[in-house]
């Protein structure tokens, strides 16, 4: 994934994991779902849950990089005085009697009736010059209200930023200090031991340890008990307590005593803090059926499915009869994984394409030959929780004829974020482009429709079957793939309803997914015999943002 910056010294997120670019096809790899852009003034690192101070230069700089963040990347045009006095508007929220009242080429700011200040507005639509007049104008609003004046600076960032986003689309957020760096946690790892735990009354409880790491290595075990963790007690931290105890340098160490049920005395542990990126893959075999949960996105999830199937072809030899990769409830993540990923079965044609206002937001995505999986038959699964990524990855193994696509419609969360770190230490999300299918509709409040649809009226599996044979199904692709106007809210509607959302994980979905795998027959009927669509993709135009 590679991150580009606007300035020489605008700091930068981890660029690991993406496609290579290769050719005219993929066009660079700017629009990806995590983009992580600094600004060109970074602040000062924010270390732990430390109260900032109210400093007049760094709060203009975080309202210059976000103005700037906004207009220049969000998927429509949105004047700044429109963010700048939406922003101020919304510190109503934490006193009530303040109000702003534009009037004509100036705006006046009050609280509690009292004038904190008239404030010009600035000639030119630049994010210098309102950034100055807003931290003015805040600064001003504090020293008349005391409700301002108590709260901390991430707390009026946080307000002005929601006001300012909240018109805009349910995806565009600000995220500050502490949530945004758990959110690129999530992304790109951090410095822990491996697992995944639950605060009880007497301790923490170990609900998962995580394969190949150090909490494996050092012998911690699924149900044991952590009852101190560097000398002090376990007992009475909330969870936020507790991750941070466990995380910390890389190579650091900590230590621990645990409880285990059968054990007559508490372990003490020692583990050695390693890069941990959370697991997004599981795998097992499903009879003669290597079956994969992809649970979302992260920066691991390409190579840690490549490891797992090639583990389930060393493991189960020629009795591999085929791939159900399990998409349900995947509310997707990386996009520049989900290219990887699906490249991992599609050896040719597009995998996705993307659109938005920006010249740079128009990307082309290419499979690049990575294919491990062979000619073996392939069934995705999704449902009404799969969005982006995931539907990115359904839509490609669809549209190329390499998968069978089982469940229901999926969510139709079609747009790509980007996501931007503030001089703050804080990230705004920002809408980015919309993405396209490589048969050219827009996922956008459609989702991907599949093949063979299991959230009609249908008894159990094999009802499902009897459909297909008896032509029923699958559903063709000329109604998949059809036109329909984005804004278009009543054939959206009616497309849908060919096969409704379903938000559960059914167990017929897997029934269907091995009886088409272990009969070559019905598989090729619910693929239909579709050509690869994917090879030669139509024209796709860019969608016009309003």
């Amino acid at each position: 994934m590679t991150a580009f910056s606007r300035c020489p010294d605008r700091r930068r997120g981890p660029a690991r994991g993406g496609p290579a670019r290769r050719g005219p096809a993929r066009l660079g790899a700017f629009a990806l779902s995590i983009l992580l852009l600094g600004s060109c003034a970074a602040g000062p690192q924010v270390q732990g849950d430390a109260v900032e101070a109210f400093d007049e230069n760094q709060v203009r700089r975080v309202f210059t990089a976000g103005y700037q963040d906004i207009t220049s990347r969000y998927i429509r045009d949105i004047p700044i005085e429109t963010l700048a006095l939406t922003g101020l508007r919304g510190l109503e929220e934490l006193d009530p009697s303040l109000a702003v009242v534009s009037d004509g080429e100036a705006f006046v700011v009050t609280v509690g009736g009292l004038r904190a200040g008239r404030y010009e507005k600035p000639e030119a639509d630049a994010s210098g010059p309102w950034a100055r007049t807003t931290t003015e104008a805040v600064t001003d609003a504090r020293r008349l209200s005391t409700a301002l004046a108590a709260q901390p600076v991430e707390e009026l960032y946080e307000t002005m930023f929601d006001a300012m986003l909240e018109e805009m689309d349910s995806y565009s957020r600000y995220a500050g200090r502490d949530e945004a760096r758990e959110n690129r946690a999530g992304r790109d790892g951090f410095g822990g031991i491996g697992v995944r735990i639950r605060v009880v009354e007497d301790g923490v409880r170990v609900m998962d340890v995580m394969e190949g790491t150090p909490a494996e290595q050092a012998g911690l075990r699924n149900e044991d008990l952590i009852i101190e963790i560097d000398g002090e007690t376990a007992v009475g931290l909330d969870q936020r307590d507790v991750v941070r105890r466990l995380r910390g340098p890389l190579d650091s160490e900590v230590d621990m005593k645990v409880r285990r049920d059968g054990a007559g005395t508490p372990l003490s542990l020692q583990i050695v803090r390693a890069h941990i990126v959370p697991q997004t893959v599981s795998y097992h075999p499903e009879g003669r059926e290597a079956y994969f949960k992809i649970t979302g996105f992260n920066q691991d999830t390409t190579r840690t499915l490549r490891d797992k199937i090639l583990q389930a072809q060393r493991e189960m030899g020629d009795n591999l009869a085929g791939y159900i990769l399990d998409l349900r409830d995947n509310p997707g993540g990386l996009l520049d994984q989900s290219v990887t990923v699906a490249d991992l079965f599609i050896g040719q044609g597009r995998i996705v394409s993307t659109h938005g206002r920006h010249p740079e937001s128009h990307q082309y995505f290419d499979a690049q030959e990575d294919v491990i999986t062979g000619g073996r038959p392939i069934v995705a699964l999704v449902n009404g929780n799969s969005a982006s990524a995931s539907e990115i990855v359904a839509a490609a193994l669809q549209d190329s004829g390499r998968a069978v696509i089982v469940g229901s419609n999926s969510f139709g969360k079609g747009t790509v974020q980007t996501v931007m770190r503030m001089p703050n230490e804080g990230e705004l999300t920002l809408t980015w482009a919309r993405f396209h299918a490589p048969s050219g509709y827009a996922l956008h409040q459609r989702g991907v429709m599949p093949d063979i649809c299991t959230s009609t009226d249908v008894g159990d599996a094999e009802e499902v079957l009897d459909r297909l044979i008896g032509g029923q199904l699958p559903i063709a692709p000329a109604v998949r793939q059809a036109e329909i106007d984005s804004e278009d809210q009543a054939a959206l509607a009616e497309l849908r309803a060919r096969c409704p959302t379903r938000e559960t994980e059914s167990e017929i979905d897997l029934k269907v997914a091995r009886r088409l795998i272990e009969d070559p027959g019905l598989f090729a009927r619910a693929r239909g015999d579709a050509p690869n669509t994917a090879e030669q993709p139509r024209q796709v135009h860019a969608l016009q943002a309003e």
